[in-house]
């Protein structure tokens, strides 16, 4: 009994086997076909902001023909890691992806970086940067609307130490500035001072902004509002000649003549 049970299982287990290696092989030789066949085309998708692009098809086709073309080619022709790592050394590529579909259609997945400020340098130079503080060339395609701060002190491409804290509390300011639709119409520019800290120059009033650097950002804008609300709605935009909101809980206001 106990061998025929044995054997029964031999059978059983010989038969999933055989079966496994039969698809195996038909796996295999589909994908040998298809790789052997041709591309039939691309399909181009790009990620980012609706309102803004820096990137269009066009820009992304002409990469893909710069690297051998597409339509045409056999799918085994093509070195699909390859082709990712040249289109991401396009500065406004965040991130890209290629696959061929069952249709043998190349299928290219753009993501595009995002500018979240621009900045002019103590020498004149105006970049944008992004969330991750990548500095991106001015586009003659598109220009974003984003807070402009100025004197920014360094030329590198590569930042680090004070440049680095400096490029995050902008990215902070920036951020907070382009969530609230006040502050981004009342704030004309964020003027970087030599010890690294901020003066913002207001749409509306005849005073500066003394913001301090990059700490407790929010507080200070939170500060700052309730000023206006209670403060600056009864004396007037032009009262006052500077709000400093460097320290915490207060804001001083010098008037104009003091």
């Amino acid at each position: 009994m106990k061998k025929k049970r044995s054997i029964r299982k031999l059978i059983v287990v010989s038969f999933w086997l055989c079966v496994a290696a039969g698809t195996m092989v038909l796996l295999v030789a589909a994908m040998n076909v298809q790789n052997n066949k041709s591309c039939k085309g691309y399909a181009i998708s790009i990620k980012g902001k609706a309102d803004q692009w820096f990137l269009d098809k066009k820009d992304i086709a002409a990469l893909l023909i710069v690297q051998g073309g597409v339509q045409g080619r056999s799918v085994k022709s093509f070195d699909l890691r390859r082709m990712e790592n040249q289109l991401k050394n396009n500065v406004w590529v965040k991130d890209a992806e290629l696959f061929f579909d069952n249709s043998r259609v190349l299928q290219v997945r753009i993501e595009e970086r995002v500018p979240v400020a621009r900045l002019f340098t103590v020498t004149g130079n105006s970049f944008y940067i992004d969330s991750s503080g990548e500095r991106l060339p001015l586009s003659d395609k598109f220009s974003a609307r984003l807070p402009v701060f100025t004197g920014f002190p360094s030329e590198r491409d590569k930042l680090k130490g004070a440049d680095s804290v400096l490029v995050r509390d902008i990215i902070n300011i920036s951020d907070y500035l382009m969530h609230d639709e006040f502050w981004m119409a009342q704030v004309s520019q964020i003027d970087i001072q030599a010890d690294r800290t901020f003066e913002m120059i207001p749409v509306v009033g005849n005073h500066i902004i003394q913001f301090g650097d990059g700490t407790d950002y929010e507080k200070k804008f939170k500060r700052l509002l309730l000023f206006y609300q209670q403060v600056l709605s009864k004396t007037g935009m032009d009262v006052y000649q500077t709000l400093n909101v460097r320290y915490a809980r207060q804001v001083i206001g010098v008037k104009s003549g003091t």
